[in-house]
């Protein structure tokens, strides 16, 4: 399988790099600065720079793009945007590392995560301007996209267990109550994604077992 992963030198990015590097996927990672994936092919390259022939013949594109101050908060949706439109009309799907802070709390879908009283101000920005990029994700009929959000607590350096629970919309919890996943079990559920395919035009949400 031919994976391309953009914004490639993050540290979910190169988790998912490597989890697909292990299964055989031949992985082309692009980023904007000097390499620092063990994909087997990298391009330098601004992801507002990639073109559609740049993402040609690729069975999925994974979108690691972040953003982390206020000026560049809108990115979020300018480059998802870019990327849906280099990709419109192809067979090549899009998956995307997405926020936890856009989920549901309730079964009528009226309050999310950053909804909460205990969420932090300090996140708000940042999960205001993800959630805007997913509403737009989901106007694009045009691209088989996929967004993966993870769980609450999310684990640069957390266990990798090999194991994790699925979800949709809403925020799930395991069996302890925790909405808790690892980068690295992360990058397995999105492997898992790219893999099987199973939720074209869909938001999905994994939390650890």
């Amino acid at each position: 399988m031919k994976l391309a992963v953009v914004a490639a030198n993050g540290r979910t990015a190169n988790k998912v790099i490597s989890e697909a590097v292990a299964r055989g996927f031949d992985v082309t990672a692009f980023g904007k600065g000097e390499n620092n994936t063990n994909a087997q092919t990298y391009v330098q390259k601004n992801l507002f720079d990639l073109t559609a022939d740049d993402v040609k013949g690729f069975d999925a594109v994974v979108d690691a793009f972040g953003a982390w101050t206020d000026e560049t908060f809108p990115l979020h949706t300018t480059s998802l945007m870019h990327l849906c439109d280099i990709l419109s009309g192809s067979e090549t799907r899009l998956l995307v590392v997405g926020g936890a802070g856009s989920l549901y709390v309730n079964p009528e879908h009226t309050m999310k995560v950053s909804d909460t009283p205990d969420f932090p101000d300090s996140f708000k920005p940042l999960a205001a301007a993800m959630a805007e990029a997913l509403e737009k994700l989901r106007e694009r009929k045009d691209v088989k996209w996929t967004y993966i959000s993870p769980a609450g607590d999310y684990q640069a350096d957390g266990e990798r267990t090999g194991e994790y629970i699925l979800g949709g919309e809403e925020l799930i919890l395991n069996e302890r109550g925790e909405s808790i996943i690892s980068y690295s079990d992360y990058a397995i559920a999105m492997v898992d994604e790219i893999e099987n395919g199973d939720h074209i035009q869909q938001r999905i949400s994994v939390v650890r077992k």
